[in-house]
């Protein structure tokens, strides 16, 4: 968790400098391609307990989704970071796993159960 804490200062540290259009621009090649977002995205760290649970949720229900771990992908951590940022949410208390439905970020901020809920496309 220190890692994921730790890349996540470096890269919006990083975006300050005028690296930030030289990242941003390598970037748009390796974000997520239009057919995976007909899936839901779950952005999480394999040594968070919340995140195992969630997989484990979605895999019950079959719910088909694709899992990054932000700890060891940085590109897809800086995509997170991104639509975080698109959709106005703050990256200063970030809570993983971070889930995009369809487009709408969902991040575990309170009751986990009524947050699993929300991942259940089939009651919507």
């Amino acid at each position: 968790m220190k890692a994921f804490i730790f890349s996540i200062l470096f890269i919006i540290t990083l975006g300050e400098f005028s690296f930030g259009q030289v990242v941003e621009s390598g970037l748009k090649d390796n974000l997520t391609s239009q057919k995976d977002l007909k899936k839901i995205i779950v952005y999480g760290s394999d040594t968070c307990h919340y995140c195992i649970d969630t997989k484990a949720y979605l895999k019950e229900k079959k719910i088909d989704f694709i899992y990054y771990d932000v700890d060891v992908n940085l590109l897809k951590q800086r995509e997170m970071l991104i639509k975080m940022q698109k959709a106005g949410l703050s990256v200063d208390n970030l809570s993983i796993p971070v889930v995009d439905l369809y487009g709408k970020l969902i991040m575990n901020e309170a009751n986990f159960d009524d947050f699993l809920k929300k991942l259940d496309t089939s009651k919507n």
